[in-house]
């Protein structure tokens, strides 16, 4: 069963028609490359997934089930999370509190309850194993390079359990040696059966870790198909318009 199906989805800005008619499916640990030019739908498209937009028309299943949310908060409790392209990270706090933000743990009730640093830690210190990254918990997010910080973005995904995790733009502006960093945190997340939307302008990237590619112009969807049947050309054609739809 598909985690998340999405049925001639639309938004609508007054006259400006951002999203037009989008029906896709997304399995459980598939990475589906979300392509196409500025201005082409992909992030209303996604924010609609997230939350953040309700649909002008169309319908939202997951898991089979009719999925209505009102706020980014009813996404994260159906096991929907978002790595923003900024990454939403404060650095001036640890990776651990990063991770924790906004969930923090307590000891002690109501108005009497204090931090539990410890538990936070050592539960950050697991989901940083998993990732086998070489991040700590301790470690000041301002001191970290761009692939500790995509690092410490993706586990805080991990500590809700997520279900599907959309990424934004998660290579733009790092490394070589980073971005190899980054596409291996995605490949661990898709072996635990976490389906992830990539939203990215980098071909290689998305050729190199997606299964599947979804090509979005002018708010509408002209291609959904394996990337083993396109070709980073083939995209290219239909980003720009010189190729009308596959």
């Amino acid at each position: 069963m598909a985690v998340l199906e999405l049925q001639n989805i639309s938004k609508h800005f007054g006259a400006i028609h951002a999203v037009s008619d989008v029906t896709l499916s997304l399995e459980p640990g598939e990475v589906v490359g979300l392509m196409g030019d500025n201005g082409a739908g992909k992030s209303t498209l996604v924010k609609m997934i997230a939350g953040n937009f309700r649909p002008s028309h169309g319908t939202m299943r997951l898991e089979g089930k009719e999925l209505v949310m009102h706020r980014p908060v009813d996404a994260r409790q159906h096991g929907i999370e978002i790595v923003h392209q900024d990454l939403a990270l404060c650095d001036n706090l640890t990776a651990a509190a990063n991770v924790y933000l906004g969930r923090e743990l307590l000891i002690g009730f109501g108005p009497f309850g204090v931090l539990d640093y410890a538990s936070m830690y050592q539960r950050a210190a697991q989901l940083f194993k998993e990732l086998k990254s070489e991040t700590r918990p301790r470690d000041l997010v301002k001191q970290m390079s761009g692939g500790q910080r995509q690092a410490v973005a993706i586990a805080r995904t991990m500590l809700s359990k997520a279900k599907i995790v959309l990424m934004d733009e998660p290579t733009a502006a790092i490394s070589v040696r980073q971005v190899a960093e980054v596409l291996h945190l995605i490949r661990l997340l898709r072996d635990q059966g976490i389906a992830i939307v990539l939203i990215s302008h980098r071909m290689p990237d998305v050729f190199t870790v997606a299964d599947r590619v979804i090509v979005m112009r002018r708010g509408r969807k002209v291609a959904d198909k394996p990337i083993a049947d396109s070709s980073p050309e083939e995209v290219t054609g239909l980003i720009t318009g010189a190729i009308e739809k596959v």
